[in-house]
C-alpha cells in the first residue's frame, strides 16, 4: 500500500512511559495494515518490564505500514507504524477489495499471518477472513489451526513463533503423544526469568533467618482491623512487618543502599517493594517514601498497589525506583525459603507463613503463640553477616515488643 500525493502520513512511535522506561516490547497489534483507525484508539499493547501499557493512536486515518512486529523490542521514540490520513483516506479505509473472481490475496496478508502461515504449512486461500475486504487476520488463522488440525499437521516443520504473545495459540504437541507440550515464556516470564538470573550471577547472596514471636502484633492487628476496615484500609501482618523494616532500614542505612561498582549508593529515602503474586508471574511496585507513612498508611499503600498490581493498572514508573524489597509467601502457606535480590539493591526480606505452634515463654513456661520466619537475602559485597544480623533483630525487637501506636 503505498500513499498518494494527497495523503499524509502520521509516525507513531514508541512512547515515552516513564522517566525511568527507556524501551517497550509489542506485545500485540490491535491493527493490522489497511485498517481503519480512530485518533487515541488502542493501535498495539506494549510491555515494559513486567507493566502492559495500550499504546493510542496519534491520529484518524488508515494503517498503512507496520515497522515492528509482535515480540520485538525497541527503544523509545522507535517509530512502530504509520497512519494515512487526508483526502484519498476514504476509499483506503474501505480495505482493499480483490476484483471477482481473483483467488491470489496474498497482497492483503500482513507479515505475521503469512509467517504463522509459512509455519504450519497452511494455503491461506483456504482460509475464511473476518477482516476487511475478506483479508485474512491473525485470529482467522488461530482459530483455522485449531479446527483444522489434518490442515496444521501438514507443516514442514514444528511451530515456532517468535513473538513470546500469541492469545489463544494451539500449543504444538509432542511427537510422542503423551499430551506434553510446548509453550513460549509469555514476556513477563522472560522479564523474571533474565532479571532473577542476572541477580544470581550479580551478587554474592547470604541468607540470615530470625523467628519471631508476633502475638503482640496479632492483639495489635485484632484492636484496629475493624476500625480501618470501615475506612477502606485491610490491615495485613505485611503491614506491620513493613513497618518495623522502614525503622530499621533508617538505623541501618546500608541495608537500604545499592552496589555501584566499586561503590556504595546509599539512598535517602526509603522506597518500598512490594512483591505481588500474580496468575502469570510476579511484579514489585514501589512505595516512595515509605519511613513518612504510619502503621495505617502503610496498610493503605501496600492494599492500593496490590489492587492495582492485579488489575494491571499500575504505571510503569511504579515498578521501578525501589530501595529495598519484602515478599509475602507466608500468605500462600510457606514457611521458609531463600528469596532472589532485586538488583541492584542489596536485600530482600521474606515475611513466612504465620503459624501457632508451642514455645518457650517467659519463666521458662510453654505457651502456644503465632510465629513466623523472617529470611533475608542479602549481598555480601555490600555488608557482612554481623550487620544483617543485627538488622534482622531490630526488626523482631520492633515486631515482638509492638505496643499501641
Amino acid at each position: 500500500m503505498s500513499s498518494s500525493p494527497t495523503e499524509q502520513l502520521t509516525q507513531v512511535t514508541m512512547p515515552q512511559m516513564g522517566i525511568s522506561v527507556s524501551e517497550g516490547t509489542i506485545l500485540e497489534w490491535r491493527k493490522e495494515v489497511g485498517d481503519a483507525v480512530e485518533a487515541d484508539e488502542t493501535i498495539a499493547d506494549v510491555t515494559t518490564d513486567k507493566v502492559d501499557v495500550e499504546i493510542p493512536c496519534p491520529a484518524s486515518g488508515v494503517v498503512e505500514k507496520l515497522l515492528v512486529e509482535a515480540g520485538e523490542t525497541v527503544d523509545v521514540g522507535t517509530p512502530i507504524a504509520e497512519i494515512s490520513s487526508g483526502s484519498a483516506a476514504g476509499p483506503v479505509a474501505g480495505g482493499p477489495t480483490p476484483p471477482a473472481g481473483e483467488t491470489d490475496r496474498s497482497s492483503f496478508y500482513s507479515p505475521i499471518v503469512r509467517r504463522i502461515a509459512e509455519e504450519h504449512g497452511i494455503d491461506l486461500q483456504v482460509v475464511e477472513g473476518t477482516g476487511i475486504g475478506g483479508r485474512v487476520r491473525k485470529r482467522d488463522l488461530v482459530a483455522f489451526i485449531e479446527s483444522e488440525p489434518a490442515q496444521a499437521a501438514k507443516a514442514e516443520r514444528p511451530m515456532h513463533i517468535e513473538s513470546p504473545y500469541v492469545p489463544d495459540a494451539a500449543p504444538a504437541l509432542a511427537a510422542n503423544g503423551n499430551g506434553t507440550h510446548r509453550e513460549p515464556m509469555s514476556t513477563m516470564r522472560q522479564a523474571i526469568a533474565r532479571h532473577m538470573v542476572d541477580s544470581r550471577r550479580t551478587a554474592a547472596h547470604c541468607t540470615t533467618i530470625v523467628e519471631v514471636d508476633m502475638h503482640r502484633v496479632a492483639a495489635r492487628r485484632a484492636a484496629l482491623k475493624e476500625s480501618m476496615q470501615r475506612r477502606g484500609v485491610p490491615l495485613t501482618y505485611l503491614a506491620f512487618v513493613a513497618r518495623a523494616t522502614v525503622e530499621a532500614l533508617e538505623e541501618f542505612p546500608v541495608l537500604n543502599a545499592s552496589v555501584d561498582g566499586d561503590e556504595l549508593v546509599f539512598h535517602g529515602d526509603v522506597n518500598l517493594g512490594i512483591a505481588v503474586a500474580l496468575d502469570d508471574g510476579l511484579i514489585v511496585p514501589v512505595i516512595p517514601k515509605a519511613q513518612r507513612l504510619s502503621l495505617e498508611g502503610m496498610a493503605a499503600a501496600i492494599g492500593d498497589v496490590a489492587e492495582r498490581a492485579r488489575a494491571k493498572k499500575l504505571e510503569p514508573d511504579e515498578v521501578h525506583g525501589g530501595t529495598f524489597t519484602i515478599t509475602n509467601p507466608g500468605q500462600f502457606g510457606a514457611v521458609l525459603a531463600t528469596p532472589i535480590i532485586n538488583q541492584p539493591q542489596v536485600a530482600i526480606l521474606d515475611l513466612e507463613a504465620i503459624v501457632k505452634r508451642p514455645v518457650v515463654v517467659e519463666g521458662d513456661a510453654i505457651g502456644v503463640r503465632p510465629m513466623t520466619y523472617l529470611p533475608m537475602s542479602w549481598d555480601h559485597r555490600a555488608l557482612d553477616g554481623a550487620t544483617a544480623a543485627r538488622f534482622l533483630g531490630r526488626v523482631k525487637a520492633r515486631l515482638e515488643g509492638w505496643e499501641a501506636d
